[in-house]
């Protein structure tokens, strides 16, 4: 039944998908509470499975039917393993709390159609991800999540002004649909490459299966180290799949973006889903370059673990920085999250550093994930709430809002300490892993960047809050006050259960942090013995974390007690030490422009690649027209008038005509998938995945 339970909590989001035209058709509530319903059933089936992590020894427990033959033989099953089971249930719960947000927050909405169908293929897609047993159909359900992402951050395709992000004036703005497509082309970068990877290790392996790469590890591994170099360059392949998605450096600057949707959008994104399927994907892989490092003796197998330590390090630290500036209330947590995500690819990285290390990296990498996929989807909701009562994005035009929206301030506040690491709060446990497992490696300029960040991370998160619910009321909020049939007040009671529900869940958790903390180290050391048959035997970790308590609590202090006499107390005056300083400004600019590294990638690879096409086309011409010259001398039959014109009309004509059909076969594509219907691909891919998976369950 176990095994049933699973196939379950993967089918029910899309069959929701499917439902909802059919209940749409009866009445528009039966719609919205019907879409809830299904990721309310794939939360039960998740939580069902939870049991099974009290009894480790019996997983993992696989399913599966053979789909392909030939050319190559490729299964389609669910794999449960206390991985899967934890991740699949962080998945699946907040992604049902954010959903009875959404009851109150797309109350009214036009498109609340499509954006029920989007949500749950997202669920759907994202579970498929999880439970998957093996690499091929984890790549099916990697490409449907990019694929509902895209549909969800340009859900407000028609790009009215009132959903344009980026400003304040002068600066810039992004429109949904451009955002949707950026996430898009960003996160299809990072796919495609982790694909060449996926395949180049079937090309050794000879599976794509899961356990089977584990457990043939001893024979390919071996085999491919044998070619110099293609451990590293199948190691690069496959972190480019998890950075893209992720959103780590490099290809980081799509999530900032991403902010374009709905706020609910935002939360499943950021928090339960999407950016989490890299560092789940980066954790199925450390058993193979674990075992190939330390067994296989394969030196190669380290960069695995150093580039992702390092990426993890880097992104941690220049997405906190940006944090410090940034004046939109959602991106500020978007940063926030490419910053934790760092956290979590930091611990898994130094996994691989030491055997002692292995099992403490892979937990503070897994603890991290679930405290940070609650305190963000908490805060991400309420932000939400805030910037519909507020009518505004930015925090510059909030403050003193306390008295306004109590229970959400509340709610936010817990959010917030969670994420500075406030002890007990979970957000503190699961940081203070990651540290000590850096620590532990003895790689200091690892800790030290990433104890940095801790210091941003404290000042940004105090400078928000601070901002929005202390101070005095900003002069937009005054307006809105005036304004008649408009009050600056909670949401609707779904928004404010939903806040709630998240917001004692990360008490919860915290006072049991300690506990949940240790229950994964004796979780996962059993998981990697059992992965890791064929290696040594692991020794158990140590608890000593004095030291690191002592830093983590006084990294917090010296970024909250600056903030909290800037933007709180008020006794300090942030924007008289900016005028008075032209280092802050200097410093202000370049955090403000994100490091200039959007402005670089928008410089070199769209204007770049246009310039580069402008001058192929250019250098074809002169060619084709110095080519035919030599062939039809002036004067001889009037060739030269014919090569003038085939010039003209033949080869220009030719090129620009296909390049016009090209780009309007193009954009006539994008406006269709964002034309107000569910799009007409997505919804092909989910009736074929439902048809295999009906033939499964039936068979």
């Amino acid at each position: 039944m176990d095994i049933q339970l699973a196939w379950l909590c993967l089918i029910f989001p899309f069959i929701g998908v499917l439902v909802t035209p059919l209940l749409a058709r009866i009445s528009t509530s039966v719609m919205n509470f019907g879409a809830v319903f299904f990721s309310f059933l794939a939360a039960v089936c998740a939580l069902m499975l939870f049991p099974l992590l009290f009894s480790a020894e019996s997983l993992p427990l696989e399913s599966q039917l053979v789909w392909l033959h030939t050319p190559i033989t490729v299964s389609f099953g669910v794999l449960v393993d206390p991985l899967s089971i934890i991740v699949a249930n962080v998945v699946a719960v907040i992604s049902f709390f954010i959903m009875v947000y959404c009851l109150g927050y797309m109350k009214g909405d036009p498109g609340i159609m499509r954006f029920w169908m989007l949500m749950n293929a997202f669920i759907g897609s994202m579970l498929l991800l999880v439970l998957a047993n093996n690499l091929i159909i984890i790549f099916i359900g990697w490409k449907l999540v990019g694929l509902c992402s895209y549909g969800l951050i340009g859900f407000y395709y028609r790009d009215e002004k009132k959903y344009w992000i980026g400003g304040p004036e002068p600066y810039s703005f992004d429109t949904p649909s451009a955002c949707g497509v950026k996430a898009f082309i960003v996160t299809s970068l990072g796919d495609m490459l982790m694909l060449g990877g996926i395949l180049i290790m079937y090309f050794y392996a000879g599976t794509f299966n899961v356990l089977e790469l584990y457990q043939t590890a001893p024979e390919w591994i071996p085999a491919m180290a044998a070619t110099p170099g293609m451990i590293i360059l199948v190691s690069i392949l496959l972190i480019a799949g998890p950075v893209g998605k992720s959103a780590q450096f490099p290809l980081h600057e799509w999530l900032p973006e991403a902010m374009s949707g709905p706020g609910p959008v935002s939360a499943l994104i950021h928090a339960a889903t999407m950016v989490k399927s890299g560092v789940f994907l980066i954790a199925r892989f450390i058993p193979i370059f674990y075992y190939g490092y330390w067994t296989a003796g394969v030196d190669e197998a380290m960069y695995f673990f150093l580039i992702v330590a390092w990426i993890g390090a880097i992104t941690a630290f220049l997405a906190a920085s940006q944090g410090l500036v940034a004046l939109e209330l959602k991106k500020i947590l978007a940063y926030s999250t490419v910053s934790q995500i760092g956290y979590m690819m930091l611990a898994l990285g130094v996994a691989g550093f030491s055997q002692d290390l292995l099992v403490k990296g892979y937990a503070a990498g897994t603890f991290h994930l679930m405290s940070h996929a609650m305190f963000k989807a908490c805060l991400f909701l309420c932000a939400g709430t805030v910037i519909h009562a507020a009518h505004s994005i930015y925090i510059n035009d909030m403050g003193a809002l306390r008295k306004f929206l109590p229970y959400t301030w509340l709610f936010m506040g817990l959010a917030t300490l969670s994420l500075i690491g406030v002890p007990p709060l979970p957000g503190f446990w699961s940081k203070e892993a990651v540290l000590l497992a850096t620590l532990e490696s003895q790689h200091m300029m690892l800790f030290l960047i990433v104890l940095v960040s801790v210091i941003f991370t404290a000042f940004y998160s105090t400078r928000y809050f601070g901002m929005m619910f202390h101070g005095r009321q900003s002069r937009h909020i005054k307006q809105e006050l005036k304004k008649p049939h408009n009050h600056v007040h909670e949401g609707y009671f779904p928004q404010t259960f939903a806040c709630g529900v998240l917001a004692a869940g990360i008490v919860i958790f915290g006072l049991m942090g300690m506990r949940v903390e240790y229950a994964l180290y004796g979780l996962f050391e059993t998981q990697l013995v059992q992965d890791l048959a064929h290696s040594t035997v692991l020794s158990v970790p140590s608890f000593d974390k004095t030291l690191i308590m002592v830093l983590s609590i006084g990294s917090v202090l010296i970024g909250v007690i600056p903030a909290y006499m800037f933007y709180i107390a008020r006794k300090w005056d942030a924007d008289a030490v900016y005028e008075n300083s032209r280092a802050v400004q200097l410093v202000h600019a370049f955090l403000w422009n994100r490091w200039y590294i959007n402005a670089f990638y928008n410089w070199f690879f769209v204007k770049g690649v246009m310039g580069a096409a402008r001058a192929v086309a250019e250098k074809v011409e002169i060619a084709v027209d110095t080519a035919i010259n030599r062939l039809t001398p002036s004067g001889v039959f009037g060739l030269s008038s014919i090569s003038v014109w085939f010039d003209k009309k033949g080869i220009d004509g030719f090129l620009d005509g296909m390049a016009y059909h090209v780009q309007n076969s193009a954009g006539g594509t994008l406006s269709r998938l964002q034309n107000g219907r569910i799009q007409d691909y997505l919804a092909l891919a989910v009736i074929i995945a439902l048809l295999v998976c009906g033939i499964i369950w039936l068979s």
